[in-house]
C-alpha cells in the first residue's frame, strides 16, 4: 500500500499538474489552481490515502514557526490554495506554445498530439532515473477551467504500474502572487 500510494504521490501530480496543453482554447499566462479528481494506481482508488497523506502534511505543516511555513507552503504551490488543491504559474512563453507541457524539465517528449474544438489529446514518453513512462492524455477547456484526464503505464525496478488520473485546473488570474513559473528551472 505504500509503495502505491508513494507511485500516485511522486507521478500522477507531476505529470497532471504539467499536461496543460499550452494554447488550445484557454491555456492562459498567470495563476493556476489544480485539484485532483481522482488517481487510480493498478485498479486501486489512491483518494483516501492522498486525502491522509495532505492533511497529516498540513498537520506538520501547522506547527512549522510562521517565516518556516510561508517559505515550504511558497516551495509547494500552496499560497493561499484550496484543500487538496496546488497552485501553478504559467509563464507567457509556456502558455504561447502549441504543444502539451508534459514536463517543463524537458525529460519527456510528446509524440503525437490532435486537435477537435476545445479538447486536445496527445501521447507522451518520459525516461527519467531508470523508469520508463508512457501514455495518453486529454484536455478539454470551458471558459476559464481545463478538466485533464491521463492515462500512463510506468515502468521501473519495482515493475509495472497502471496508473490513471483526473484534475482540474482553473485559471485565477495574471499574477502569479510571486510563484515562480513551472519553466522557471529550465531557463
Amino acid at each position: 500500500m505504500r509503495k502505491l500510494l508513494a507511485l500516485s504521490a511522486l507521478c500522477l501530480p507531476a505529470l497532471c499538474l504539467l499536461a496543460a496543453p499550452a494554447r488550445a482554447e484557454g491555456m492562459k499566462a498567470g495563476l493556476w489552481e489544480v485539484k485532483m479528481l481522482k488517481q487510480v494506481v493498478d485498479g486501486r482508488d489512491m483518494a483516501a490515502q492522498m486525502a491522509a497523506a495532505r492533511a497529516q502534511m498540513q498537520q506538520q505543516m501547522a506547527s512549522l514557526p510562521p517565516e518556516q511555513r510561508k517559505r515550504v507552503e511558497a516551495m509547494l504551490g500552496g499560497q493561499g490554495a484550496a484543500p487538496g488543491a496546488t497552485r501553478v504559474c504559467i509563464s507567457k512563453e509556456m502558455a504561447a506554445r502549441d504543444e502539451p507541457m508534459v514536463d517543463p524539465e524537458g525529460q519527456c517528449r510528446t509524440t503525437r498530439v490532435s486537435r477537435s474544438g476545445n479538447t486536445v489529446r496527445f501521447e507522451f514518453d518520459c525516461r527519467r532515473d531508470g523508469s520508463h513512462t508512457a501514455g495518453k492524455g486529454e484536455n478539454t477547456f470551458s471558459g476559464n477551467t481545463m478538466h485533464s484526464r491521463l492515462d500512463m503505464t510506468l515502468t521501473d525496478a519495482r515493475g509495472r504500474h497502471i496508473m490513471q488520473s483526473e484534475s482540474q485546473m482553473t485559471w485565477l488570474g495574471p499574477d502569479c502572487k510571486g510563484l515562480a513559473p513551472l519553466d522557471a528551472a529550465r531557463r
